[in-house]
């Protein structure tokens, strides 16, 4: 699937990230990932996804979790080399 990429917003004091997609099978979507602090050197990353046709939500899902994956691999290996 080929979309077009729109940062809506980015937000470095909240630690968000908001974008919109247009293009491929999507008619909607839009999308932000915000951090959120939980103490002891640890984060929580909520990633939020609205689109349409709801057809499409299975396979975005997969996506979405996809980058959640190369994310934590990405940090994790920062991590570790520190």
């Amino acid at each position: 699937m080929v979309v077009r990429e729109v940062i809506v917003d980015l937000d470095d004091a909240s630690r968000r990230l908001a974008w919109s997609a247009s293009g491929g099978r999507l008619s909607h979507h839009n999308a932000s990932l915000q951090i959120f602090e939980e103490g002891g050197g640890r984060s929580r990353l909520v990633w939020i996804a609205d689109l349409l046709p709801h057809e499409m939500a299975q396979p975005i899902a997969g996506m979405i979790d996809e980058g959640m994956r190369a994310m934590r691999k990405t940090l994790e290996a920062r991590a570790a080399a520190q």
